[in-house]
C-alpha cells in the first residue's frame, strides 16, 4: 500500500465502520518517531514566531477598526465585516494552539492565553477544550469523537437514517449544503458557548469567560449599531458571522471528514489511529498561514503540543516512518479535500432515503 494517497483506499470504508482487525499492531512506532522528533528539537517553543503572528493580527484588527471609522455610513463596510471574520478566525487558530500548549512555556499560562483569545472571538474555552480533547483521543471513532456526533449534518449512516422532516431533507443533500450551512456556524459556536457557560454543571472559569465574552460582544455591537443604520448594522454582523463560520468550517473540515470511521469497540494503537484517520493538505507556507497549521493534521494529532513552525519538519519524519511501516499517509490538495468531503457527506446522506423507495430508482440516484 502506498504511503501517500488521495483517499481512494479510504473511500471503500464510507459504507461501514473500520474494525481495525486488519491493521497490524505498531506498538513501538510512536515511541520511535517521538524519539526522532525530540532529537531534532521539534517540540521546543517558537516564541518569536507567535509574537510575529500576534503582532500581524493586532495590526490587521487595528486597520479594520480604522477602516470602519473612516468609511462611516457606507456599504463598503461589508468588506470591513469580512475582514473581521477572517481576522477572528486567525485569532481562533492561536486559541487552538494555546489550548494545545504550543505557544507559552507553562500549561497554566497557555490555558489563560487560550481562555482570553477564545473569549475575544465569542467562544467558551472550557467548552471547546473538553470537546476537542475528546476528539484528539478518539478521532473518527463512533460514539467517542464529538466531531462526528449527530447535528444538522450526519457523519455516519446510522445517524442519517434517523433524520426526519427538515433534517431529512437537508441530510439527503448535505454534501452540497455543507458549505452554505457553514455561514451559520459562527452563530452556532456562539450558541453552544453560551449554552455551556449558562449550564447547571460545574464550568471551569465560568465567570471569567462570561466577562470576556460579554465584553467582546459589547465592544463590537455597540459601535456597529451606534454608528451604522440599523439595516446596515445587521448586514455587517451577518457578513462577519458568515465569513467567520465558513472560514472556520472550511479550515477544520478537510482534516478528518471522509477518512476511515472507526468502530466503537475497535482496538487500534495510537500511531495507526492518528495517522489513518487524519488528512494533510499540500501547499507549504501559504497553506500553513491560511489554515493555521491545520494543514499538517497528521503531525498535529501525533504531537498536539508541537508549535506550528515545526510541523513541516515533522512531516518528513512521519512520512518516512509511514513508508517503512506501510501505513497510508494521506495528503491531498485543499480543493480535492473539499470534493472528498462533499462526496462523503452525500454518500452518508443516502441513508436518509425512504426505506420503501424503489431499489432501482435508488441505484440510479447513486450514479
Amino acid at each position: 500500500m502506498p504511503s501517500s494517497t488521495l483517499d481512494r483506499p479510504q473511500a471503500r470504508t464510507w459504507r461501514r465502520y473500520v474494525d481495525a482487525s486488519d491493521y497490524p499492531p505498531l506498538i513501538r512506532a510512536y515511541t520511535e518517531v517521538s524519539q526522532r522528533v525530540k532529537e531534532q528539537g521539534l517540540l521546543r517553543r517558537a516564541g518569536w514566531f507567535y509574537l510575529m503572528v500576534g503582532v500581524l493580527i493586532v495590526l490587521g484588527l487595528s486597520g479594520a477598526v480604522t477602516g470602519f471609522v473612516l468609511l462611516g455610513n457606507s456599504w463598503f463596510q461589508l468588506l470591513i465585516a469580512a475582514a473581521f471574520g477572517v481576522l477572528f478566525t486567525q485569532v481562533a487558530f492561536l486559541a487552538h494552539e494555546a489550548g494545545h500548549k504550543q505557544i507559552l512555556t507553562s500549561a497554566p499560562a497557555n490555558a489563560r492565553l487560550a481562555r482570553i483569545l477564545a473569549g475575544t472571538i465569542g467562544m467558551s474555552f472550557s467548552w471547546w477544550d473538553s470537546k476537542h480533547t475528546r476528539h484528539h483521543g478518539n478521532p473518527n471513532r463512533v460514539s467517542k469523537d464529538p466531531d462526528i456526533a449527530i447535528d444538522t449534518i450526519s457523519f455516519v449512516e446510522e445517524d442519517a437514517a434517523t433524520a426526519r422532516g427538515l433534517r431529512r431533507w437537508i441530510t439527503l443533500r448535505q454534501g452540497w449544503l455543507f458549505f452554505p450551512l457553514l455561514t451559520l456556524e459562527g452563530l452556532n459556536l456562539h450558541r453552544l458557548s453560551f449554552q455551556h457557560l449558562f449550564s447547571r454543571g460545574a464550568v471551569k472559569g465560568r465567570w471569567i469567560e462570561l466577562a470576556i465574552v460579554f465584553g467582546r460582544f459589547a465592544l463590537i455591537l455597540v459601535p456597529v449599531f451606534l454608528l451604522l443604520p440599523v439595516g446596515m448594522a445587521f448586514a455587517f454582523m451577518g457578513v462577519q458571522l458568515a465569513v467567520f463560520g465558513v472560514y472556520m468550517g472550511a479550515s477544520f473540515a478537510p482534516n478528518h471528514k471522509g477518512m476511515p470511521v472507526i468502530a466503537p469497540d475497535a482496538k487500534l494503537d495510537f500511531f495507526s489511529k492518528q495517522v489513518r484517520t487524519s488528512r494533510n493538505i499540500r501547499g507549504g507556507w501559504w497553506a500553513t498561514s491560511l489554515l493555521g497549521g491545520l494543514n499538517y493534521q497528521i503531525e498535529h494529532h501525533l504531537f498536539p503540543n508541537m508549535p506550528r513552525p515545526h510541523l513541516r519538519k515533522a512531516r518528513a519524519i512521519v512520512r518516512e516512518f509511514c513508508e517503512k511501516l506501510d501505513v497510508p499517509y494521506t495528503e491531498t490538495s485543499l480543493l480535492t479535500s473539499y470534493g472528498i468531503v462533499i462526496r462523503y457527506l452525500n454518500e452518508v446522506g443516502l441513508a436518509a432515503r425512504d426505506p420503501f423507495e424503489c431499489p432501482i430508482t435508488a441505484q440510479y440516484r447513486r450514479v
